[in-house]
């Protein structure tokens, strides 16, 4: 196929064209795949734990260097405000320095007790295709590159349409860091460009964060082929406020989860399920009062609290489904409209009084939109949380840690965090089931998804 400009950044505070990226073509993709396979194979895995680790901490340093160009490329991308991108800049920081810190330990040998003269080695398996999404430029790419290289993997990421220049300053970073040419590569490709490589033999695993539609054709394709895949699919996470929580302070934690990114996060909590009918009420008064005191404006000025969302079709899906869950029967608290201004901006929201027979109650919104219920007790709060077909996240609030802990036991979620919303960390295993995907990436599990786990066994009468 002939190069195409269908990679291209608009800045979604003002509808600018910012710039366009030519689509790999089918013999570039072709030459990349060669490359990251002959770099693995011939200095990438047999290169020292130790100097894979040295590699990654001098581009920790390089990020820290080059911080005010990310985060300004990063905020004219995806629209994301200042203070939150350098917030993202800085967890990718902590992540390759946990991993540079951390991945000797992760690649020891593991001696079986129980069977004499055993152990279980970890190596390498080769190239790992990462397919990442918009929503946190920098994160998404380095929550899977950083733990796949540092267990001797190489990488190629295929960033989102409209975050192209953010991947493409990383990887000029990874070079500039010691890396291998080759050992991680961006590579713009067309959707049956990626099912190829997926079909290519030396591609040995698939890491992907998306949709469950995007989902599923990758797992199919990468079952068909024999090979791992990684989902990460969004989810529509619980927030279970009970009745013996500090209201004030659950109503902060909720609403800075769901405003974060402007809601495009896939752990925010986005169902607020308080127990308590008064209680409940005294939330959305509280959760109102703190949308009413956001600003909008350029995401680029500090002061700004309302930024864009990622793109006018991010608006135009939001717009729909607040629209449907309206006719359907359910209450707009505050918010539920577009911002007329240049720009794709919407209103922070907050809806209630919504039926199981609402289409909203079962979807996922990406976006400043809040979805609150009100219970009678802590079983009606677990049965709602997990009535729904995702399974990610979630929180509980509660001044009794045991019971929340008890609570947080029957939440069905990858993750759940109590008296806060994603508590992040770089050694948090991140990943979610039922829709919301399987597999980890982050921390030591995450370390451990794309490697042979080898079993060396030297016979007892030479022990």
């Amino acid at each position: 196929m002939s190069a195409t400009e269908e990679f291209k950044s608009i800045d979604p505070s003002n509808g600018q064209f910012v710039k366009a990226y030519s689509t790999a073509t089918d013999a570039e993709v072709s030459a990349a795949l060669d490359k990251a396979h002959n770099a693995y194979t011939k200095a990438w895995r047999s290169t020292p734990v130790t100097e894979r680790a040295r590699i990654l901490t001098k581009l920790a340093n390089l990020i820290r260097q080059n911080k005010k160009e990310m985060a300004e490329i990063g905020v004219t991308e995806m629209g994301k405000l200042i203070a939150q991108m350098e917030g993202e800049i800085d967890f990718i920081i902590s992540i390759i320095e946990y991993y540079a810190d951390n991945s000797e330990e992760f690649s020891k040998p593991i001696p079986d007790k129980h069977v004499p003269g055993m152990e279980v080695v970890t190596e390498s398996l080769g190239v790992i295709l990462a397919i990442e999404p918009w929503n946190l430029p920098y994160y998404q790419v380095i929550r899977v590159a950083a733990c796949q290289l540092a267990a001797g993997n190489a990488v190629l990421v295929k960033p989102a349409n409209s975050v192209a220049g953010s991947a493409l300053f990383l990887e000029k970073l990874f070079l500039q860091a010691g890396a291998p040419a080759g050992v991680f590569q961006v590579i713009l490709a067309t959707i049956p460009q990626i099912g190829t490589l997926i079909d290519d033999f030396r591609v040995r695993g698939v890491c992907m964060t998306g949709s469950e539609r995007a989902g599923r054709a990758v797992a199919e394709r990468a079952g068909r082929n024999l090979k791992k895949a990684v989902l990460e699919l969004g989810g529509s996470d619980p927030f279970i406020v009970l009745e013996d929580a500090d209201l004030d302070e659950a109503i902060r934690i909720g609403f800075d989860s769901r405003m974060e990114g402007m809601g495009q996060v896939c752990v925010a909590l986005k169902r607020h399920i308080i127990v308590g009918r008064e209680r409940g009420e005294k939330y959305k008064q509280g959760f109102a009062k703190l949308i009413k005191g956001m600003k909008v404006g350029d995401p680029k000025d500090r002061s700004t609290t309302v930024g864009p969302l990622f793109a006018e079709i991010g608006v135009q899906r939001l717009q729909k489904q607040v629209e449907d869950a309206k006719a359907a029967g359910a209450t707009i608290v505050i918010g539920g409209n577009k911002i007329v201004r240049p720009g794709a901006y919407f209103e922070p929201t907050l809806i209630t009084n919504i039926s199981r027979e609402n289409p909203l109650f079962l979807e996922e919104t990406f976006g400043p939109v809040a979805s609150l219920y009100v219970v009678d007790t802590e079983e009606e709060a677990i049965e709602l949380a997990n009535a729904t077909p995702f399974g990610l996240g979630g929180a509980v609030a509660s001044a009794n840690i045991e019971r929340a802990q008890q609570v947080a036991a029957q939440i069905e979620a990858g993750m759940v965090f109590i008296n806060s919303g994603l508590n992040g960390h770089p050694g948090l295993a991140f990943g979610g089931v039922k829709n919301s995907g399987f597999g980890r990436e982050l921390g030591e599990l995450g370390f451990h998804e794309f490697v042979n786990k080898k079993t060396i066994r030297v016979h007892e009468k030479y022990l």
